[in-house]
């Protein structure tokens, strides 16, 4: 379509439908001159403005009942027209004003027409875009006091629809008509500015508006905070000398939404917070910051009343407060800071705040029960962050989000407050009172990771961070207040060993103070003296210690690499907890760990304790020496071995020598510390070397017998069917003999005897010497030997540990049958007290043993087992075959079944490997039969039918023969007349308890 840019051209072309519109007001004539008005340049438009606005006019003003689609459709294209031209005369403007006003009003009512929503917005709309379409000062004459009352009426009229209309578009869209009517508004289509006269003129014109406004405005607000929020925006900027007042709750409802959980939220007052600072508003006679500044000394003085009234989202919305007036102040907080009492009371409301739960007994018996998997606790965290905090319960409060606000609260006091004086303030606040050392040790811990910038967002770009070499000197002063010997080995629980080890501890002059109240106070008195600790105050230790390590985590990272000058102090007490048996400090400890090797860049925990194993060893071993002053060493070396490898044992094999001398000179007292450690020792050593420790993983029932499978030829070639393999074949017989008797001496003179002459080095002039063992050969050697001694201790825990650490020495030694054979021969007759006359849960522990023993050392085992052990297990088992088919379901969780089910399990196994005779292989199977019944537990079945396959494995004819006897499945008819048949006394009967097992093992025979 052509545009038409002359008047001529364009009244051609639009004389015809004003004229059609004239004669029938309709909806397609206003919309076909719309449609017209669109090709009309606004030159041309400016010219025909008033010719074209007659029609349009005449339809508004003609007299009865009209359409509101046509009105609407009218008032629509009105406001094009405007839109794209000048008011020029006074008239037509206050005419043009007070037909559009009367289409939202209903004379009968004298209140706003009942018209649809659309209406009501297309006139809105008109009289904003005729207001703007006003030209040079020919709006000075709608201002006049002849005017007031049609000025009044839209004023009233837009106050009704803005508070009264359900539509929030309309709501809107009043209140900035109303704004424009009152030049409030922000746009730029305004013709002319006013200057300061003309202003007051208006601003007496306005007074009589002023109640009115005002009071339907309040009601606005506090009806539709999300309509009201315009109004806010709109009058607080240009407000400041009649608002003084109301500055500060002003600005302390934009400082609370800093923190809103919206990002769109933050970021507007954000920005608009520091449009503030940056302009350096002044609101009366206060600066900006002034006004901040006293709010957060009120805030302050009212804190600590704050958090005890308030429920869970009172403080949150009180801390969110906080911490906005901290981000706005910057480093100018230290003006509250340094008021003594504002410091104080400051330091009151968080210490209130932070009070633990500490009555969960969950917390003191969690125990650490695989300390062998300490290596796979938390993974590294991605760079700039630590690990995550414990989960606690608080005293006072319930919502996570209260303690994220407490700890950037604690973290933005560190950056932008003078740390020296908050440090030393809640360092005198941790000294002072058992009932605030946890509270002040969680607030150091985030003033020192905010002081370090971690996670702080900085809004003032001219503050100066705390320089490193003060924050490491900082850092120095809190870790030894952490780790000295008061405030780092607490009473955490009630085992007599340490207990005694704390106590005594304390009782060396090194005595906690604590002095005020608490409501689980942790004892501090001498051993003696007083009752024992309570739950409450182990629990109070416990988080005392986790807490104090997570700090540790955050110096790290606050430190970065500069934190390696202070491992020599603080890596040892770390290893310490590492080991401890409370599950929250061990993964405390192993947490701080994590952080450290992150913030110093190790790779691993193996990476960070191998680095620093020589100073860590030589502490070890100084501290070996005074023990009684040092009782945790043994849980440094303990954690050493669990996350380290082979290239460590150089290191620790003088010390392991230091460890056994000290368990030899204090068994009676630290033998459960000890033993831990040599359990974590011999442990490392069947994972650094597994040639050695290879077979540990097999199952016994996986490897065949190599005596039941003697080979057709001897291992020195010689041919069995020979006079001299005969001659050899007897003289291993014999040899094997005497080991099975415990010959073991005769054994090593004959082998030494039979054993070729070694050659003699001519420059040699000695006697033959030996190779020296392998380390690993000589420590499991001197360490079977305190077990030796010590499986008889009187403490079962003890025992079980040792039989334990045993184990483990016999897989280490498995290749030097030397150094097994004749400890195994001294540990003999101990092991087979605990098999026989010990404890159940000691029992079961000796027959894993037994196991072991059965796999790595057979034919020195065989008559042993025949004669000591194995008429006490099968009798065993027959005695409590019965109970076992009698007995319910919860017969399986007993250690009577436990028992059983162990040596049904084992016994298989060991009959294979230690190639048992027939009369010995006739009592297992006979006290195994009765396991095969339908009425024993399934488990129990299952564990029966092993025995047997791997008793078809030495003997399958005799096995075979057993099980038929039990139960024969079907009938043997002999091939020929002549030969008798067969009768076997198995029963055929399906009936039989025994018909299913004996079935399944009958198709499993070779």
């Amino acid at each position: 379509m052509a545009v038409f840019d002359t008047p001529e051209e364009a009244f051609g072309v639009l004389r015809p439908v004003c004229v059609q519109l004239t004669k029938a007001q309709t909806v397609e004539n206003v919309a076909h001159l719309q449609a017209q008005l669109q090709a009309v340049s606004d030159s041309a438009l400016q010219e025909l403005q008033q010719y074209i606005l007659f029609p349009l006019r005449f339809t508004l003003k003609t007299p009865g009942p009209k359409r509101e689609r046509l009105i609407q459709s009218v008032v629509e294209c009105i406001t094009f027209v405007l839109s794209s031209t000048c008011v020029k005369e006074q008239e037509l403007l206050q005419e043009l004003f007070s037909e559009l006003s009367a289409c939202l009003y209903s004379p009968s009512s004298q209140k706003p027409a009942a018209v649809s929503e659309e209406l009501k917005l297309a006139v809105i709309q008109g009289l904003s875009t005729l207001m703007h379409a006003a030209y040079g000062d020919i709006i000075l004459s709608f201002y006049e006091p002849s005017v007031l009352p049609r000025l009044g009426f839209a004023v009233s009229l837009l106050l009704g629809l803005a508070e009264q209309e359900k539509s929030r578009q309309i709501k809107m869209a009043a209140l900035k008509c109303l704004q424009v009517l009152l030049f409030q508004c922000d746009c730029q289509g305004h013709p002319r500015s006013w200057d300061e006269l003309e202003q007051k003129q208006l601003g007496d014109l306005f007074a009589s508006f002023l109640p009115g406004i005002a009071t339907a405005l309040t009601r606005i607000i506090t009806g539709d905070f999300k309509q009201g929020h315009s109004i806010v925006m709109a009058l607080l900027l240009k407000c400041s000398q009649s608002l003084v007042e109301s500055a500060g709750p002003l600005l302390k409802a934009l400082v609370s939404l800093l923190n809103d959980e919206s990002p769109d939220v933050q970021a507007q007052c954000s920005k608009v917070l520091r449009r503030f600072a940056e302009a350096k508003v002044v609101v009366g006679s206060r600066a900006f910051a002034d006004i901040l500044s006293e709010n957060l000394h009120s805030l302050a003085t009212s804190l600590p009343r704050l958090m005890n009234s308030q429920d869970d989202q009172g403080r949150v919305s009180t801390l969110s407060l906080l911490l906005g007036y901290l981000k706005l102040l910057g480093p100018k907080v230290n003006f509250v800071l340094n008021s003594v009492a504002h410091l104080q009371r400051l330091s009151k409301a968080l210490i209130q705040v932070l009070e633990l739960d500490v009555a969960d007994i969950k917390i003191v018996e969690e125990r650490r029960w695989n300390p062998e998997h300490l290596h796979a606790s938390p993974e590294t965290p991605a760079a700039g962050q630590w690990t995550p905090i414990q989960r606690r319960y608080f005293r006072f409060f319930t919502d996570e989000r209260v303690f994220l606000l407490l700890r950037q609260v604690c973290q933005l006091l560190g950056f932008y407050g003078d740390l020296y004086l908050l440090v030393d303030h809640f360092m005198e606040l941790y000294r002072e009172s058992v009932a605030y050392r946890k509270q002040a040790a969680m607030i150091l811990n985030e003033l020192v990771a905010g002081a370090a910038g971690l996670g702080v967002e900085n809004l003032h770009e001219k503050h100066i961070k705390t320089s490193p070499e003060e924050l490491r000197e900082i850092v120095t002063s809190i870790l030894e207040e952490y780790t000295s010997q008061e405030n780092w080995y607490l009473v955490t629980c009630m085992e007599a060993e340490e207990v005694g080890e704390e106590l005594m501890v304390k009782q060396s002059g090194l005595q906690a103070l604590t002095s005020g109240a608490h409501t689980c106070q942790a004892t501090s008195s001498p051993a003696f003296s007083k009752p024992g600790p309570t739950i409450c105050s182990m629990n109070s230790n416990i988080w005392q210690i986790c807490i104090q390590l997570e700090g540790i985590g955050h110096f790290a990272h606050a430190l970065g690499k500069d934190f390696r000058l202070l491992l020599m102090s603080a890596l040892y007490p770390v290893l310490e907890k590492a080991g401890d048996q409370t599950l929250l400090i061990s993964q405390a400890a192993t947490s701080a760990m994590m952080d450290i090797c992150h913030a110093c860049d190790y790779d691993s925990l193996q990476h960070l304790i191998n680095q620093n194993s020589d100073y860590l060893v030589n502490g070890i071993s100084l501290n070996l020496r005074h023990l009684s002053l040092h009782p945790h060493t043994p849980k440094v070396l303990e954690v050493m071995l669990q996350n380290s490898d082979a290239s460590l044992l150089p290191l620790v094999a003088d010390v392991v020598q230091d460890v056994l001398a000290t368990l030899d000179q204090f068994y009676d007292k630290r033998a459960t510390s000890f033993v831990s450690v040599l359990h974590a020792l011999l442990a490392a050593l069947a994972q650094w070397f597994p040639d050695a420790g290879d077979l540990r993983e097999q199952s016994l029932g996986e490897e065949g017998s190599h005596l039941s499978q003697r080979p057709a030829r001897l291992e020195n070639g010689l041919d069995v069917t020979t006079a001299e393999g005969i001659e050899q074949f007897v003289l291993n017989y014999l040899k094997e003999k005497d080991v099975a008797e415990g010959n073991v001496s005769d054994f090593d003179n004959e082998e030494e005897e039979q054993s070729d002459p070694p050659e003699v080095d001519e420059n040699d002039l000695g006697p033959h010497v030996e190779p020296p063992l392998p380390v690993q050969i000589q420590i499991a050697t001197d360490v079977m030997e305190r077990c030796i001694h010590l499986m008889s201790d009187k403490n079962l825990k003890i025992r079980l540990k040792v039989m334990d650490v045993l184990d483990l020495c016999v897989v280490v030694l498995q290749s030097h049958k030397n150094q097994l054979l004749p400890l195994a021969h001294r540990a003999w007759p101990s092991l087979v007290h605990r098999l026989t006359n010990d404890d159940p849960l000691a029992v079961l522990r000796a027959f894993k043993v037994l196991q072991t023993l059965g796999g790595k050392c057979g034919d020195f085992l065989r008559s042993r087992f025949c004669k000591d052990v194995l008429p006490r297990l099968t009798g065993s088992l027959v005695s409590q075959a019965p109970v076992s088919s009698r007995a319910g379901p919860v017969y399986s969780h007993t250690l009577a079944f436990k028992l059983q089910l162990a040596v049904l399990q084992g016994l298989g196994p060991l009959c294979e490997r230690l190639d048992l005779g027939e009369g010995d292989l006739n009592k297992v199977a006979d006290a195994c039969l009765i396991y095969l019944s339908a009425k024993q537990p399934v488990k129990l079945q299952e564990a029966a039918r092993s025995v047997f396959l791997h008793l078809m494995k030495v003997d399958p004819d005799s096995t075979w023969f057993l099980l038929n006897e039990l139960y024969c499945p079907e009938e043997f008819t002999p091939p020929h007349p002549s030969l008798h048949p067969v009768q076997l006394r198995g029963s055929t009967s399906p009936q039989n308890p025994y018909t299913a097992n004996v079935l399944l093992l009958l198709q499993q025979l070779p």
